[in-house]
This record gives C-alpha cells, structure tokens and sequence, in this order.
C-alpha cells in the first residue's frame, strides 16, 4: 500500500485508551487551550461593556457553551487514544469550531447568532459521526457514543431554532439546550432501547483528566492577566492607574493560590482512589464551570477599572456587583472543589463569600477601587486561613467518598 510506512496507527490497534497510553497531556492538547483564551477575553469584555442582569445571563449562557465543548473534549482525549491520529484530526477540528463561535460572541444574541450555534452543534455531531464509525469494531463502545450523540441530537434542535428568534427567546432556547447538554453527562446519557452509559465504560486516567481541569483553569487565569497588561500598556501615568493594576495582579495571585491549595494539587489522586471515579464525572464540569465562571467575571472588574480612564467617586452598583460578585462565585465554586476531593468543606470558603456579600452595601458608598481592595483582602484571608490550616501539620490526603 502507498505510504503505509507513514502510517504509525495499526488497522487493528484500538481507538480506545490501553495501558500503554500515556498518561500525561500531549502538546496538542495544550495547543487546544489556546483558542479559549480567545473566548474568554471576548466573554469578559463584553460583560465589561454593559453590565445588568441581561448581560450577565448572555455572558453566562456563552461561557456554558464555550465551557462544555472543552469538558466534552477532554473527556474524549481521556477516554480515547490522543496519540491516535483520528483523534488528533477531531481535536483539530473541534478547535477550529471553538474559533468560529469565539468569532461570534460579540454579537452571538444579534446577528451571529448562528454561526454560534451552527459552529457549536457542527462540534458535538460531528464528533459523533466521527467516532460512532471509527469503533465499529467495539460495539459497547460504539453504542456509548451513539447514547450521547442522541443527546446532543436532541438539543441541536434548541440551539439553531434559537439563532432564528430574537434575543429574549434565544436565551430562553438556548438555555434549554444547555440544560439538555448538561444533563445529559449527569444522567449517563439514557436513551429508549440502549439505556445509560455503563460506570465502567468511564475509565478515567485520573492523571490526564486531572491536568486538563488544572490547564483550563490556568487558561481562565490568563484572561485576567491578559487584561491587566493591556490595560497598562495604554494607562501607565497615574499613580491610581498603579494601584488598580498592583490589586488586580495580587488578587490573581490568590485566585491560583487558593485553587491550587491541596484541592488542586491531589485532584489525580482523589480521582485514583475514589471507588467511584464517574462521581468526577458528575462534578467535576459544574464546580469548574463556577470557579471559571467567577475569574471571568473577575476579569471584567479588572477591565472596569483598567480601562476607565476617570474612575467614579462612588462605586457603581453594577461594578460591585462584577468586583465582588466574581470572587465570590469562584469561592462558592471552590467550597464545592473541596468537597469533591476530601469529601468536607472549610469554613473559609463560604465565610468568604458572606464577608463580599456584606461589604457590598459599604463600597457603594466609596471609590471604585475600594471594591477592589475588599476583594482582595477577603481572598487573603481566605488564603491566610488554608497557611494557618496546613502550617506544622501532615499533608492531608483526599478522602473517597
């Protein structure tokens, strides 16, 4: 056969992961990440632009999307080979996907509407049609990929009747289908006449699936930075421009410590010696998505206040609710993280999020970067709080559920 020597897939080699698959994430994978970074900039910027409750709910309806096409795909590289090179081919193709609905985000509730959806369903059938025949040859597999491609077919019918209605019910469909995606990974994917998934059709690698979770929040980390250097690059000369860029990079310095603090160092190892490992399956995409969720409504308050070449006197009601709403998701978020890994919660998280919620009403009353400052010294405490926990004492290990 011409250029069979170019070939390194055998016909017969199985698309699935074996024991000799790596275990670490290839560069390609990494490669990947980086049209998200894309995404999330346009997702918080236009959070930024126009703050109400309307705004929000688009931007949270994007990130959810742009969110479950990555956790979708990590999960695909998790349970199928990554080095194969039909897998590598998927991976590029859902990228470009990624691309074309970051594209739209600017105007995905106007007139790209769909190109948005068209590019998101095109993703999630198309893997489908891909791999449902690829593993002809291992019908349980094959029929673990038809369940969820019957999913995503019935929420393909929200999502592009969406891109022809106006905003108010776009957002309403395309919640639906939303809630129909998600639901879908939680429920094992049912379908009439082949059931749910098995658990044990979802053999996790506990140490690729736990680092691609750890990249993407790292990728959330690096809109907030993005930001902060844009904006100082064009606001440099004034002494209160120095102290909102000086409080934004300290305040994602605590957003990584306080993820990365045990919880994020042992998920590979929760996840190997939970009895259960499809519990992570069921989790794991929520509590990352609401972390994530709150570093880009973060970002958005960095842009705020980045960006306003006159900061207002008082803070308006719409920056504190980003500013110090956006820490507060994430903290919720991670109490929920650290409950998946050692099956318990510190106070610190939620006592967090009560300590922002109560000194909303008291920053309206002060200079914006006042809301700053409180996010930033709750967060430090929070941090302080796990120091002081962990200062003198064994290493905690997870604890299965």
């Amino acid at each position: 056969m011409p250029f069979a020597h170019l070939q390194p897939d055998g016909p017969r080699r199985p698309l699935t992961r074996s024991a000799s698959t790596t275990r670490r994430v290839p560069l390609l994978e990494l490669f990947f990440d980086l049209v998200y970074v894309v995404a999330l900039a346009l997702i918080s910027r236009g959070l930024a632009e126009e703050i109400n409750w309307h705004r929000a709910g688009q931007a949270l309806i994007l990130l959810a999307a742009v969110w479950w096409t990555w956790a979708i795909t990590a999960l695909i590289t998790d349970l199928y080979d990554p080095e194969r090179t039909e897998i590598k081919a998927l991976v590029l193709a859902v990228m470009f996907g990624v691309l074309l609905m970051a594209s739209a985000i600017p105007k995905a509730f106007g007139d790209r509407g769909l190109t948005f959806a068209g590019a998101y369903v095109a993703i999630h059938l198309g893997r489908g049609l891909f791999i449902i025949p690829a593993v002809r040859n291992d019908p349980e597999i094959q029929r673990r990929a038809a369940r969820v491609f019957c999913w995503f077919t019935l929420s393909a019918v929200p999502w592009i009747g969406g891109a022809f209605v106006s905003a108010e019910p776009r957002m309403a469909l395309w919640l639906l289908a939303l809630g129909l995606d998600y639901l879908g990974l939680r429920l094992s994917y049912p379908v009439p006449g082949l059931g749910r998934v098995p658990a044990a059709l979802f053999r996790l690698t506990a140490e690729h699936l736990a680092e691609r979770y750890q990249q993407f929040y790292t990728i959330a980390l690096g809109d907030a930075i993005l930001v902060i250097g844009m904006a100082y690059t064009t606001n440099h000369s004034e002494f209160e421009d120095a102290v909102a860029l000086l409080l934004a990079f300290a305040t994602t310095l605590l957003l990584w410590r306080i993820y990365v603090h045990k919880a994020g160092e042992l998920l590979p190892i929760a996840i190997k010696i939970t009895r259960t490992p499809i519990r992570f399956l069921n989790t794991s995409p929520y509590t990352h998505l609401v972390m994530v969720a709150g570093v880009v409504a973060t970002a958005a308050g960095f842009e705020l206040v980045l960006h306003t070449h006159t900061l207002p006197a008082r803070t308006p009601p719409t920056w504190a609710a980003i500013m110090l709403g956006g820490p507060a998701l994430f903290l919720a978020g991670r109490a929920l993280f650290e409950r998946e890994v050692f099956n318990r919660m510190s106070w610190s998280r939620p006592a967090g999020v009560v300590a922002l919620l109560a000194v909303a009403p008291a920053v309206l009353f002060l200079p914006a970067l006042s809301a700053s400052l409180a996010a930033l010294l709750v967060l430090a405490g929070v941090a302080l709080d796990d120091l002081r926990r962990s200062r003198g004492r064994p290493p905690e290990a997870p604890m299965p559920p």
